[in-house]
């Protein structure tokens, strides 16, 4: 005999009504996750119990992504029904769906912060990790590439001073060279200057009456040694004499 087909209505009884909550929600979780792998379909799924407590699905976990472009088709759709101006009806409308954004916003960043996670269960937790790990290779990712193009850059800057540092040595170098050789050049030059200043000169003689000083004395020598051997030539002769007188 084939099940009759059951009629939906409330649960009344309020253990086995979140009994079927859970598994309800676990099967609808679990079909929009097989209907966005099998399709490649972009899918979000939000699911409020009655106690207020948020579950949610989304593909690839980009719940912001797919609700932005919810708002925007549905908005196209909005604009091509009726084209006119927009009442006050819409107005509110969009009120509220800016304010469910920015709550959403605001809950996701708490959820990043790693606050208010008791709502999630560990399937959203293991989602929200997911994005975290994603979100730490990226920025670890241009982080190395940051630090790569820095060392890059002092690796350049390092060779230009190198080069620059070895054009320097070079300089120093020539003119080292440079006044060597023009000290060596000013040494031979003041060579025979030098020996000359170096040698003993005579002493200067003092010319009187056309001859020098030096000759005069010369020639007082000479006339001292004449006289001297004249005395010694009249000595025997004087004796001789004085001998001869004295007999």
């Amino acid at each position: 005999m084939g099940r009759g087909r059951v009629q939906l209505k409330r649960i009344e009884n309020k253990i086995n009504r979140q009994v079927t909550f859970s598994k309800r929600r676990g099967g609808l979780l679990k079909k929009a996750h097989e209907i966005s792998v099998l399709c490649d379909a972009d899918v979000a799924l939000i699911v409020f119990s009655h106690r207020g407590k948020l579950f949610e699905y989304a593909t690839d976990s980009s719940m912001e992504r797919i609700l932005e472009r919810y708002e925007r088709y549905s908005y196209a759709e909005r604009q091509l029904v009726d084209p006119g101006p927009e009442s006050t009806g819409n107005w509110s409308l969009e009120f509220h769906k800016l304010k469910s954004k920015i709550e959403l916003l605001q809950r996701s960043q708490r959820h990043y912060l790693g606050e208010d996670l008791d709502s999630l269960s560990v399937r959203d937790i293991q989602n929200l990790e997911q994005q975290l790990d994603t979100a730490l290779k990226h920025i670890r990712s241009r982080k190395n590439q940051l630090m790569y193009e820095s060392i890059s850059e002092l690796q350049k800057k390092e060779k230009a001073i190198q080069e620059q540092n070895n054009m320097l040595a070079k300089e120093i170098k020539e003119r080292e060279k440079t006044m060597a050789q023009q000290a060596q050049w000013g040494q031979q030059n003041q060579g025979p200057n030098t020996l000359s200043f170096l040698l003993p000169q005579a002493p200067p003689c003092m010319k009187i009456g056309g001859a020098t000083a030096y000759q005069q004395e010369e020639e007082a020598a000479d006339e001292e040694m004449r006289r001297n051997g004249l005395d010694l030539t009249l000595e025997p002769v004087y004796s001789c004499h004085l001998g001869c007188f004295g007999a």
